[in-house]
């Protein structure tokens, strides 16, 4: 009798020794980390999920500006790559209630989608500032190129509650303006603008 009780506690002891070692169980867990941990996981949400995604793509894809290399003699300075159609799209979304109307956050009761999309990127400008100093930066020229994107789709609306019904717009269409700006960096500012060579 006293045999099994004592391997029965040491096979529970084991247990927990090893339970502990694998950072998952609250007072035996690792010191690193969070100053109070928790013996379950916390389930994240898949729609938080994806919208931690969708800002992290929007930061990592469209929010930064570039620094570039100064502009070559000899030609005129042409902008960046035009805005590519996930760009378009995901400023047409926008923030509002539109945005989650689209990405169908409720389903069977208000849907919308965005059927049959062809989409016209129509340069406006493209125009290059004088060199000025920007903080953190330094010299350097701000290249600005704008776009007028028309979007030509089928929207069709569902509602499902109090009397469900679908609409569809077969000739919908939107305009979006998207800028471009991005910095060139620039040589020697002080010869443009009559100041002594910096040593």
């Amino acid at each position: 009798m006293l045999t099994k009780l004592f391997s029965k506690s040491c096979a529970l002891g084991l247990l927990l020794v090893a339970a502990g070692t694998t950072g998952c169980t609250w007072p035996l867990s690792t010191t690193c980390g969070p100053s109070q941990q928790f013996p379950v996981h916390i389930p994240v949400s898949p729609w938080l999920q994806d919208e931690m995604e969708d800002r992290y793509w929007m930061k990592e894809r469209y929010e930064r500006v570039p620094i570039l290399g100064p502009i070559t003699a000899g030609g005129p300075p042409v902008a960046l790559d035009p805005p590519s159609p996930d760009e378009v799209v995901r400023a047409l979304r926008g923030d509002g209630w539109e945005r989650s109307a689209v990405e169908g956050n409720l389903p069977f009761l208000f849907e919308v989608q965005l059927n049959n999309v062809r989409m016209e990127i129509i340069p406006i400008a493209d125009y290059v500032d004088p060199p000025r100093v920007y903080p953190l930066i330094g010299p350097a020229q701000q290249h600005h190129a704008h776009y007028k994107c028309i979007l030509y789709f089928t929207k069709v609306t569902r509602v499902g509650w109090p009397v469900p019904y679908t609409t569809v717009d077969e000739d919908a269409r939107e305009v979006i303006y998207i800028d471009h700006n991005h910095l060139h960096m620039v040589g020697n500012v002080g010869e443009e603008l009559g100041l002594p060579p910096v040593q």
